[in-house]
């Protein structure tokens, strides 16, 4: 009996010591990749002064260049990163062509220096994913480990982008199978976002965090958590109408029977216009959008429309339609933020900010089904005060936007509702849902008594 507990706590602690030195090694690494990609991004950004017109006038050929490069060298960095990643682990054992880390920098640099409405979370989590397959591969690692390192990739990645080591390790683990938090790869996920995250700030990289001004009341206030529910419910809706319109967009444009590079152009041309109608806010990452948003200033405030979010994420559904590359989840940011500012200024004005702080991670919980993670995401980001109301609008957003996923191939591992049937280990794309047989019973049996009602 001691020798048997001996060797499972000698087993577990040469374990542990292994992916403890591991993860700190990988999270370092991703950490200055990524890094070195957001200073990149921050320069094409800035440069723009130095060009004798408007920047966005350059998206219909930048959108051309940028699916010649992806078509060309590296098809796997196609699209907004993330999806790709978690294509990789389910399909291919994690495996990840280095082409994909240059690529994929470059094609994100392209869109969005010319004013493609995507994010950048995308393909830093596609980079920090390629570094850690890469490693692996240099390691000789089997199959096992190596995709528990790309999932310290994904969160590395995010931990890196956004300044959120806990939420970025959580991520990680929770985005892969709805309803499943893998346990045997949290330790590595956190060590690596914090090795991540801590080498970026020793680099350089400066982060956002909002101050709102709220603080709870000791009190219980039954009215604002009652708001809080009724936002939740709205901003599964709104996640809902993000996930059809980019998944349509998509098949819509892929579609029509030209060339890719037409395509590109054309979209880039659309893009522009609407650009020249309606303004600049729409295009790039929007992150001075956000803040306003996110803005306690009233005068601030009056700046963000009720339409501003469907526009966003029409912008955001053509970019990535027509061939733009980048990530998903910043313009989410744009949406989830702006449909809680306009939701707020209608049931709760004088606490806008924090409405809008909770549609910014609870439509992340929905549209990427990742409600713990995006919980965390918002103490990381508001502050401790937010933290029950933004764990409560985000798992009941998460519930309303019903088994779909801006990301197809997520793995299902629960339902949703005890009515439904699903069949649980489908990728999201492949998902058939129908009630359940007692729930069909009840409604033919409700129906007949109406019919007999009516005689």
């Amino acid at each position: 009996m001691i020798q048997k507990h001996i060797t499972e706590q000698t087993a577990i602690f040469f374990s542990v010591t292994k992916w403890v030195f591991l993860s700190s090694m990988v999270g370092v690494i991703i950490g200055a990749t990524v890094t070195g990609f957001l200073k990149i991004l921050a320069y094409s950004e800035e440069s723009r002064s130095f060009l004798p017109f408007d920047f966005y006038y350059l998206l219909p050929f930048a959108l051309v260049l940028t699916v010649w490069l992806v078509k060309t060298f590296a098809p796997s960095a196609e699209g907004h990163g993330t999806e790709k990643v978690i294509s990789a682990i389910h399909k291919e054992d994690g495996k990840i062509k280095v082409s994909v880390i240059p690529i994929k920098t470059l094609a994100t640099v392209l869109t969005i220096f010319a004013g493609g409405s995507v994010g950048k979370e995308g393909p830093g989590a596609q980079i920090g994913a390629g570094v850690a397959s890469l490693l692996s591969n240099l390691l000789k690692f089997r199959k096992q480990d190596r995709k528990k390192l790309v999932i310290c990739g994904i969160s590395a990645g995010f931990a890196t982008v956004f300044g959120t080591p806990i939420a970025g390790a959580i991520f990680g683990v929770e985005v892969l199978i709805i309803g499943v938090i893998m346990y045997d790869v949290l330790l590595p996920s956190f060590i690596a976002g914090f090795a991540a995250f801590t080498t970026a700030q020793f680099l350089g990289i400066e982060y956002t965090y909002y101050d709102l001004h709220f603080f709870q009341d000791v009190s219980l206030d039954l009215l604002l958590i009652l708001k809080v529910v009724i936002a939740g419910l709205f901003f599964g809706f709104v996640s809902d109408v993000v996930i059809t319109s980019i998944s349509h967009t998509h098949s819509f444009i892929k579609k029509i029977p030209v060339s890719t590079y037409v395509k590109a152009f054309f979209g880039g041309g659309l893009i522009v216009i609407l650009t020249l109608i309606f303004g600049e806010q729409y295009i790039g990452l929007g992150l001075g959008t956000i803040g306003d948003a996110l803005n306690p200033n009233p005068a601030v405030i009056q700046d963000i429309h009720w339409y501003t979010f469907i526009l966003k994420t029409i912008f955001t559904s053509l970019s990535l339609g027509v061939g733009g590359s980048g990530g998903v989840i910043t313009p989410i940011f744009y949406i989830g933020a702006t449909s809680g500012n306009f939701f707020g200024s209608i049931i709760a004005p004088e606490h806008i900010p924090l409405f809008a702080a909770l549609g910014f991670v609870s439509v992340v919980a929905a549209t990427t089904n990742t409600p713990i993670a995006s919980t965390i995401m918002a103490v990381e980001l508001f502050g401790i005060d937010i933290a029950h109301y933004a764990a409560l609008a985000a798992v009941i957003s998460f519930l309303i936007s019903g088994h779909r996923s801006i990301f197809s191939s997520q793995i299902l591992a629960m339902r949703k509702s005890e009515m439904l049937s699903v069949k649980i280990g489908e990728e999201v794309e492949h998902i058939n849902i129908s009630l359940e047989t007692h729930e069909m019973d009840k409604i033919k049996k409700f129906r007949r008594k109406l019919h007999k009602k009516k005689k």
